[in-house]
């Protein structure tokens, strides 16, 4: 008998409201806490839609309890087009956070702000007011959070200078000892080494890294299970069947589990049809809120890197052994995607679902679209290499030479492109051969016609001082 179908708990995508009663707490949750509670300054870098702002939401709940007084400064929708370094650090900055720390009462931070405009640069008068207003005003430990960090990467003048701020305010602990009440957490979708690039500058190398991994069961055995007793018999094995095919990723075990409670129609739900059905079968149309599309997209949206991103992923969707991790700026910019997971020091593909929907038929087709000598590359691939006729020659390989220059290529494009490289070398260095074989035999042929010239020559000149000799004779 089917039991009464209940509405499900489970919410997909957004920040979980802090009484959400399937917020799985992971080992995150106690490192962060316990890390900014101690003045660390810390970061939370990932792929998008790992639980980053849920875990925000209740760390900053969690500090506030524990007196000490927080901020949120969220830089996505900044209006990138209009926005430029006075309205990033005083507008945007400078006027949350003293919203965030209830300052605006007894401060005017726009009068401030505008007071040293032709002396100060915004990026000084941001580092000006936290020593002289912040840290005065709030006597208190202060955490700033920043969410969407990520989205500085793309203004239209550089932030780098504001991570190295950041780096000095850390820094400066020790000759300022107030500096040690205000502690930052930074979090988005990058690297350290994308916050500040510039290879003349110390890099951004202060802080913990909170690693956000994907959930476990006995994380989420507690939480996630809720939904489902009062309708299917084995929560627990239902569970163990979802974080199978999700590898515990928090924004599609979260769908999963919802789709389960929505169409599991009797007591032990078949949950890899729900999965076909549901998420994998026609996953574009399917895909709401995005996510899938997502992780496509951000593989896809780089046209010089796209190339070596999918040539990268290919490997590791069909190797044999265990594809190493380095620092790269492509491992980096694939894990950051979402599509693989670094266990230990390998990547790997981070569940069944992804490896379904991002198969070899997609890499393939999507390779495909980005060559112009796909037909000819195709042809030589099936003929294992071997098929010298479809290589590359003349104006062909200077088209694919111009197209790669700029790209980072996949291994097959690499060779291809290199095989057609030294047989265009082999044939020049024929060709000269004949041709200087050809001039050999030219000079000689006119040295031997040079040769019979001069016998003729002499032999009339000898006949005819014998016709003399003859004649005198006569």
């Amino acid at each position: 008998m089917v039991k009464k179908q209940l509405k499900s708990p489970y919410q997909i995508g957004g920040s979980l409201p802090i009484d959400a009663s399937t917020y799985v707490t992971r080992k995150a949750d106690e490192e962060l806490f316990n890390y900014l509670k101690a003045g660390e300054f810390c970061y939370v870098l990932n792929s998008r839609q790992m639980g980053k702002s849920s875990l925000r939401v209740r760390t900053m709940k969690r500090l506030e309890s524990q007196g000490i007084t927080c901020a949120f400064i969220d830089l996505s929708g900044s209006g990138k087009s209009e926005l430029n370094a006075e309205k990033f650090y005083g507008g945007k900055l400078v006027q949350k956070v003293v919203s965030d720390c209830g300052l605006g009462k007894k401060f005017n931070w726009q009068n401030w702000w505008r007071k040293d405009r032709d002396l100060l640069s915004p990026l000084q008068r941001f580092e000006k007011f936290l020593r002289e207003v912040l840290l005065v005003e709030i006597k208190e430990n202060i955490v700033i959070f920043i969410d969407e960090i990520d989205s500085t990467l793309s203004l239209n003048f550089s932030v780098e200078d504001f991570f190295a701020s950041i780096r000095f305010l850390f820094n400066q602990r020790a000759d300022r000892p107030e500096c040690y009440r205000l502690t930052f957490c930074l979090l988005g979708v990058a690297t350290p080494g994308d916050l500040i690039a510039d290879k003349q500058q110390t890099p951004f190398n202060i802080g913990k890294s909170i690693a956000l991994t994907g959930f476990t069961f006995e994380e989420a055995k507690r939480s996630l299970t809720l939904g489902f007793r009062d309708k299917f018999d084995k929560p627990k094995k239902i569970l163990k069947e979802i974080l199978y095919w999700t590898g515990g990723q928090p924004f599609l075990t979260q769908k999963l589990c919802d789709l389960t409670v929505k169409y599991g129609t009797n007591i032990s739900p078949n949950i890899s049809e729900i999965v076909k059905s549901y998420t994998i079968e026609n996953w574009e149309e399917r895909d709401n809120p995005e996510h899938l599309r997502t992780i496509r997209d951000r593989i896809l949206h780089n046209q010089q890197r796209t190339g070596r991103l999918l040539g990268l992923y290919q490997k590791i969707l069909t190797s044999t052994v265990t594809v190493n991790v380095d620092n790269s700026v492509e491992y980096n910019q694939l894990r950051l995607s979402g599509l693989v997971v670094q266990k230990n020091k390998n990547l790997e593909i981070y569940n069944p679902i992804y490896k379904e929907i991002f198969n070899q038929q997609w890499v393939e087709s999507e390779i495909d679209k980005l060559r112009p000598y796909s037909e000819a590359i195709n042809a030589w691939l099936r003929s294992r290499r071997q098929d010298k006729s479809r290589l590359l020659r003349g104006q062909a390989l200077k088209e694919a030479l111009d197209w790669g220059r700029d790209k980072h290529l996949s291994n097959d494009d690499r060779v291809f492109i290199q095989a057609s490289l030294e047989e265009a070398l082999a044939a020049e260095k024929k060709a000269k051969q004949i041709l200087e074989t050809a001039n050999h035999k030219a000079q000689g042929a006119i040295a031997e016609i040079k040769d019979k010239a001069c016998l003729k020559q002499l032999i009339f000149r000898n006949t005819l001082k014998t016709f003399k000799q003859f004649k005198m004779i006569a």
